[in-house]
Order: structure tokens, then C-alpha cells, then sequence
């Protein structure tokens, strides 16, 4: 692709760059400029444009930008692209799931062009209904057919959408005092479950200590058990992880870097996903729970190691309410 500034006579066909004003309107940059264009300029007493003139091998933007759209959506789930305009394709959620990306991949992609870019969210970014998860850019007005060949190969398998798997799911709230108002506490695990398609099949309240919360437990019912304890829990041998261990689970992970959200657990019993919720989850701000809770419903795995790697991006947003603002 030549670009620059060239007599008007000479830009028949090119791509105007700049947007121009005439005593008959403007043109757009990005116009592909025709016979009624030129004579409209020339009434202007335009003499010079600055263009850009696509060469043998070069792919326009908008075609470059629907074929590398096409190909980051060949074999993907639950994504969907809109049509190309300015170079321009975004890649949207049809509905809720959690970003699964490539990243090595998307590296490789972005580093074969400087002018062929796809900006996504973060990888296991939780998504809605309509969301972007990604966003295709042919930042020049044409690239080398060679190198979108290239970055189409690469970006294939490079992104999908992990789609709810609609769990039905149990809450445990363990309590000290047992008339102790955990409405808002509901309500919010409600509002997470539902944004992710899974049922609340039954909330289970029982006495804060081991043996009621084992029973609690052996009781549930739901496909995935999440654990809300009237007191922090503090230790690995503490009352929730020692419970799940006495029902016969196993604690793939206590603590996690992200805050708020650091004292949450992971385990697992008898197939069933077990999360220990931080007390954080009793607010619907965004925690370190969400980022777990969103790959378990949606399918992705969790190991001990996955969560050691969510500290960098781990430091969440301040909540008002936080008894002890970290700036203190």
C-alpha cells in the first residue's frame, strides 16, 4: 500500500485518507474516491489529497477485518461477529460464559503486523448477554495479503466463549446465632447464579461448627456447593475446610491473591465442586469469588495453581464498605 499526498487527477480509486470539506459537503476519510468525488473536489479547488493507493497483494481494511473475524469465530461457541465498518470487527457474546483465550497465540497474531490488532478482555473474563470479548482492528487502509494469511492461521482456536452449564446449586450458611438476618447475603449469591444460568436449588443454615456443617454437607443436593460461614475462615483447619474433609472431600486450595476475596477455600466432594465463599460475597461488589465461581459454573477448570496465577490484575476495586480501607 503507497500512501501520501498525490495531485487530485491521480486519485481516482484511491482511499482518502483525511476527511475533506467542499462547498458541497464532506468526504469521509476512508472514501474510495470516484469520478463524482474528483469533480466535487475540483469545485473545491482541491488540487492535492492524501490517499491511500492499494498495490497487487493488498487486502482492504474491511475485507481484512471480516476474514481475520471469520477465522478467530471457526470453531468457537457462544460468539458471534458484527459486520465490518472502518477496518473494524468486534467479537460479541450471544450470552453469559466465561472468556477462554489462546494467549500465546493472540501474542503470536498481534506480533505479525503492527497494522493487524485484536484487543480482547481478560482471559476467564466473565461475559453477559451482548458483551465484546474481543475487538478486530485493521489500523492501516490495507495490509499484505501474505500477513493476514499468517494471522488468520494463528487465530484460529485462539478464542471461544465456556457457556454456563447450568448447575443447580446449594448455599451452606453456617450461623452463631441462629436468627442472624443473611437475606442480602442470598440475594446476592441469587444475583451471581442467575447472571451465570444456574439455580439456587436450596439454601441449608446450620450451627458454626464442624459436625453440623458435615451433616449440612451430606445433605446438599445441588451439583455445585458453596459454603457462606458466619465467622472468616482463617486456616486451613478451620471449621468449613475441616468439615468438607470429615464428609469425605478433599481442599484443593485455601487463600487466593485477589482482594477483596482473599479467604476463600476450594474443594471438592465426591465430584461436586465446593467453594468456600469469603464473607466478601454477602455484598454483590466484585470479588475474588467471581473469578472462581464463573469458570466452576461454566465448565473450566480450577486448580491450586490457576488461582495462584490471579494475583497479577488480583487487586479489585475498593469497597465502601470495607471495615478496613487499605489505605490505612
Amino acid at each position: 500500500m503507497k500512501f501520501g499526498s498525490i495531485p487530485l487527477a491521480d486519485a481516482l480509486d484511491c482511499i482518502l485518507a483525511h476527511s475533506v470539506s467542499t462547498i458541497e459537503g464532506r468526504l469521509r476519510k476512508g472514501t474510495v474516491l470516484d469520478a463524482g468525488h474528483i469533480a466535487q473536489l475540483s469545485r473545491t479547488r482541491v488540487t492535492q489529497v492524501t490517499v491511500a493507493t492499494l498495490e497487487r497483494g493488498d487486502v482492504e481494511e474491511n475485507e481484512a477485518a471480516r476474514r481475520l473475524g471469520a477465522a478467530l469465530l471457526e470453531g468457537a461457541t457462544g460468539l458471534r461477529a458484527t459486520k465490518a465498518a472502518t477496518g473494524r470487527v468486534n467479537l460479541i457474546a450471544i450470552g453469559a460464559g466465561v472468556a477462554v483465550l489462546d494467549v500465546e497465540k493472540l501474542h503470536a497474531l498481534n506480533a505479525v503486523n503492527p497494522m493487524i490488532s485484536f484487543a480482547t478482555v481478560p482471559a476467564h473474563h466473565q461475559m453477559h448477554e451482548n458483551g465484546m470479548l474481543g475487538t478486530v482492528k485493521i489500523i492501516s487502509y490495507a495490509v499484505p495479503e501474505a500477513d493476514l494469511a499468517l494471522a488468520c492461521d494463528l487465530a484460529l482456536g485462539g478464542v471461544t466463549l465456556a457457556e454456563p452449564r447450568q448447575h443447580s446449586v446449594t448455599l451452606i450458611i453456617t450461623q452463631i446465632n441462629m436468627d442472624t438476618d443473611e437475606s442480602k447475603a442470598i440475594s446476592a449469591t441469587q444475583a451471581r447464579l442467575s447472571a451465570l444460568q444456574s439455580p439456587l436449588i436450596e439454601t441449608l443454615t446450620c450451627a458454626h461448627d464442624t459436625q453440623a456443617l458435615q451433616s449440612a454437607l451430606d445433605a446438599a443436593k445441588g451439583e455445585v456447593i458453596l459454603i457462606l460461614t458466619a465467622s472468616a475462615t482463617s486456616d486451613p483447619a478451620d471449621v468449613a475446610p475441616a468439615a468438607l474433609i470429615k464428609a469425605g472431600g478433599t481442599l484443593t486450595r485455601f487463600g487466593m491473591p485477589v482482594d477483596p476475596g482473599n479467604l476463600l477455600f476450594l474443594g471438592d466432594l465426591k465430584g461436586k465442586s465446593v467453594i468456600g465463599l469469603p464473607g466478601c460475597a454477602r455484598s454483590p461488589a466484585l470479588n475474588g469469588a467471581d473469578k472462581v465461581l464463573s469458570r466452576v459454573l461454566c465448565g473450566v477448570g480450577v486448580t491450586s495453581n490457576d488461582i495462584a496465577q490471579m494475583g497479577v490484575g488480583g487487586l479489585l476495586k475498593e469497597i465502601p464498605t470495607r471495615p478496613r480501607p487499605r489505605n490505612l
